[in-house]
């Protein structure tokens, strides 16, 4: 998902960082440096050529994560008033052919989706504001959310949370809703799965003690995973495409009422899906079958 000229990335106030796929732990002994296996982003003594092709930019041609670290003690960021920074908030831009909007603020941002994490391969790289990615931090990539900017990230599937740091734009793989440092993964619990259902909440420094509290874990079974095909005001075209998509054999379709700005609408789902896999599995068909791409719902 890196395969993109940096340097053309840079120009236009872009991006460096938008991984996506799932990470594979590195062999066992983990990554050479200090005790524990940690390596510290500023003691990495390579050049990072922004100037480079991506396809050579890195030392590793795909991502890996060093053995289990105790995150335990690793302080979280505080959230702080911080000015924009002058790269990484280009607003729209284009990424493999999907525009993206980047919010003014990180005030009010509340959504559900999936997570997955980077590690080794972008350890001590920058980041899409020119910042020095340090896996072993607190930090993220999102696609939409200013940088940078704070979040609460929660796994819905246990509970545990963490505030990260947004440095990064990412990921740019279909259905996915952020990127985790390798820390934040381990501190949740999506490590090392690789991926996780999480609820990301945005932070406004500039009006402490408004934030919400993470929410509860899922305690019924897993959180439930849905494709959101469309949502129409004429309940017979929703009803067209959902026997479409029931002839198709690709889970069971669910035409759900709601009311979206004072506007009835029938949105098109199916789920509950059975895994993240699944899902990106039934996206794709639904692409193949000419339909846009869906988007995620976690219930």
């Amino acid at each position: 998902m890196r395969g993109l000229c940096a340097a053309a990335l840079l120009a236009t106030m872009l991006l460096v960082g938008c991984s996506g796929t799932k990470t594979r732990p590195a062999p066992a002994g983990g990554t050479a440096g200090t005790a524990g296996g940690r390596v510290d982003a500023r003691a990495d003594r390579f050049h990072d050529d922004l100037n480079q092709p991506q396809s050579s930019r890195y030392r590793d041609g795909n991502d890996s994560v060093p053995s289990p670290i105790d995150v335990s003690k690793l302080p979280e960021p505080v959230p702080k008033v911080e000015a924009h920074s002058l790269y990484g908030n280009k607003s729209p831009y284009t990424v493999l052919g999907h525009a993206y909007r980047v919010l003014p603020t990180a005030r009010g941002y509340d959504e559900r989706g999936i997570a997955s994490f980077y590690g080794n391969k972008f350890h001590g790289y920058k980041t899409s504001n020119l910042e020095t990615y340090d896996m072993y931090a607190f930090t993220a990539a999102s696609t939409t959310l200013p940088l940078p900017s704070y979040a609460r990230v929660t796994n819905l599937e246990n509970g545990k949370s963490v505030i990260v740091r947004v440095n990064d734009r990412g990921p740019f793989h279909d259905n996915r809703l952020i990127d985790l440092s390798y820390a934040a993964a381990v501190k949740i619990g999506i490590w090392p799965k690789g991926t996780g259902l999480v609820e990301v909440r945005g932070i406004d420094p500039a009006h402490p003690g408004q934030e919400l509290p993470p929410p509860a874990a899922v305690t019924s079974g897993h959180p439930g995973i849905y494709l959101q095909v469309g949502a129409f005001a004429d309940v017979a075209n929703a009803n067209r495409l959902a026997q479409r998509l029931r002839e198709a054999s690709l889970g069971t379709v669910q035409v759900v009422d709601s009311v979206v700005n004072g506007r009835q609408l029938r949105r098109v789902r199916i789920g509950p899906l059975a895994s993240v896999e699944r899902a990106d599995e039934v996206s794709h068909r639904i692409e193949q079958m000419g339909l846009p791409q869906p988007q995620v719902a976690v219930d």
